[in-house]
């Protein structure tokens, strides 16, 4: 809070409303957007791998046709991506090494941008935004992350 909004005294009407307001949603846990964060952004990489492995020759058609990555053979790059988007996101999902499974993803994310959908700008904002806000914050404390975290301080 402000200096300004502590100025204001809680009966001011409408001011006070909002003010109050804007205090009851500042104490909403930030743990439960992390993990919502976690979930949401991982939740679309997993869809996207689980469709490269259940129809693998028709995601190396997509890479040969429509995606056209740059130095690698198309079935190597939908491996490489199929792999990528499963392991990173089931890690996302249990917050394990969570950190360092958004740098692969992020970089995906930048080579989609760059060379296949450059359209797609508003998407990868997003996705990329929850990604470095995961990478920055951490996961949270529902996290096996969190649970290595207390333990290795509890037998420091």
């Amino acid at each position: 809070m402000t200096a300004s909004e502590e100025a204001i005294p809680r009966s001011a009407g409408l001011v006070g409303r909002v003010v109050g307001i804007r205090e009851r949603l500042g104490r909403f846990p930030f743990s439960v957007l992390q993990l919502g964060l976690r979930i949401g952004v991982g939740m679309v990489f997993f869809k996207a791998g689980l469709l490269k492995y259940q129809s693998f020759e028709f995601a190396v058609k997509l890479f040969e046709d429509e995606y056209k990555v740059p130095l690698l053979a198309p079935a190597v790059a939908a491996q490489i991506a199929m792999i990528n988007e499963l392991t990173t996101s089931t890690l996302l999902f249990l917050g394990l090494a969570t950190r360092l499974a958004t740098l692969p993803l992020l970089g995906m994310m930048l080579v989609i941008q760059i060379f296949v959908y450059p359209n797609a700008w508003p998407d990868h904002v997003l996705w990329g935004s929850a990604l470095i806000l995961i990478l920055t914050r951490g996961p949270g404390p529902f996290s096996i992350d969190h649970l290595i975290e207390r333990y290795l301080l509890k037998r420091s």
